[in-house]
């Protein structure tokens, strides 16, 4: 069983959401869009995922460089635990600051910025790419030789505390704002306003912020997301937006050491040639978050398909040790393309009916594939039989109402 503590917390993190939604409604507050929530969502169930498969990379060397150019090995104990926390966060602090200070680290960590909403479902709005930019960060507590198993257990640890930061449920805490990142702290950080743009990058502690002089106390009400909104659901676009923008821009700049620095100064930066460095602007007087309306029975066939799919994503993160190779890629390759289908239901693209339904036909392969052995077989294909029939019934009727709302042709 996977005991990574973020999976071990999964339902929690759908109960304090419920709460949080209660809260938000006794306050007036819309709070959660279905569309957007579930964006989220699925970024954090493809963060996962993949994770699955890079984290045996940045584990990996970072266990390497402990078992053999450690220059000292720490015991295992409460204090040294709690000092490993502290180390941890301020890497932590630095991995996430040059995420926002540098072109091509900010393409692994803008799929977090990029909701116009803020709730707890944007805390699971994680890219699938960052840790490509940040793992080496952490490399010092290697060679300092902490356990990379409590390193694991820190990580682990460090993200559910950022979980429930994400909210506006919650107001200023007193005392706790001076030492500790708050949800007031982490508003700000997510706000696309240029005066709280790369401030507050804390994980637990805000005086990191505070001694290192990022740090921007609350004021007016944050505007929410990026300063060029991605207006997609599609988590796979989402991850890619940023990379896809570079790519072009990279074509415009004429010589190789303009295009290094593009790719390591700040996000925003241009050769002189091109008209220089394109400061955060001020938030538009007419700005609109991305939405887009569908049929009320559309919205609900994707909440009753989502929660099939996270059923499956909790099974497969928790039983993913005991999976060989091909049922890692089987499971994962579902996984990431039901994100996607759901996406195109969203955003009522032309493709979204055929490939629905071959995507609940695959969906019910790979679950039976899955549990085959944990149930007798008359009711197992009992099972699956009646989810095909009801799902493309949902789908038939839903059909009906397409005429109502505009298609978003490719």
């Amino acid at each position: 069983m996977n005991l990574s503590p973020v999976v071990i917390a999964i339902p929690m993190y759908f109960i304090l959401m419920a709460i949080e939604m209660i809260a938000l409604r006794f306050q007036k507050h819309p709070g959660y869009r279905l569309n957007d929530a579930i964006t989220n969502i699925n970024c954090g169930v493809i963060s996962q995922v993949t994770g699955v498969f890079i984290k045996v990379l940045s584990i990996g060397i970072y266990t390497l460089i402990y078992q053999h150019f450690a220059f000292f090995h720490i015991p295992n104990n409460v204090w040294t635990f709690f000092l490993l926390f502290f180390l941890y966060d301020f890497c932590y602090y630095w991995a996430h600051r040059m995420s926002h200070e540098i072109n091509l680290f900010w393409g692994g960590h803008v799929v977090h910025h990029s909701s116009e909403e803020y709730n707890l479902s944007v805390a699971l709005r994680q890219s699938s790419t960052q840790t490509f930019w940040t793992f080496f960060f952490y490399f010092p507590l290697a060679l300092l030789g902490f356990d990379p198993v409590l390193l694991v257990l820190a990580s682990g640890i460090n993200l559910l505390y950022q979980f429930w930061i994400h909210t506006e449920a919650i107001d200023r805490m007193g005392i706790l704002e001076k030492f500790m990142n708050t949800p007031s702290h982490h508003r700000v950080h997510h706000g696309r306003n240029p005066k709280y743009i790369d401030k507050n990058h804390a994980g637990t502690f805000i005086i990191f912020d505070k001694w290192f002089g990022t740090f921007q106390v609350e004021e007016e009400k944050p505007t929410y997301g990026i300063t060029t909104p991605v207006k997609s659901w599609n988590p796979i676009w989402v991850n890619l937006a940023h990379y896809s923008t570079m790519k072009e821009e990279l074509k415009m700049i004429p010589n190789w050491s303009d295009r290094m620095k593009y790719l390591f100064y700040k996000p925003g930066w241009l050769p002189d040639s091109l008209g220089g460095y394109r400061a955060p602007h001020e938030v538009e007087a007419d700005y609109q978050k991305f939405d887009s309306v569908v049929p009320t029975s559309l919205n609900w066939y994707v909440f009753t398909q989502y929660i099939f799919l996270l059923l499956l994503t909790g099974f497969f993160l928790f039983q993913v040790e005991t999976f060989t190779w091909l049922p890692k890629v089987l499971v994962s390759a579902i996984i990431i393309w039901t994100t996607v289908s759901f996406s195109g239901v969203f955003e009522k693209r032309n493709w979204y009916l055929p490939q629905e339904i071959a995507r609940i036909l695959a969906f019910v392969a790979v679950v039976f594939f899955l549990i085959q052995s944990l149930l007798p077989l008359p009711i197992l294909a009992g099972v699956l039989g009646m989810y095909c029939l009801g799902s493309f019934f949902w789908l038939w009727k839903n059909q009906q109402l397409k005429s109502q709302i505009p298609s978003i042709s490719l």
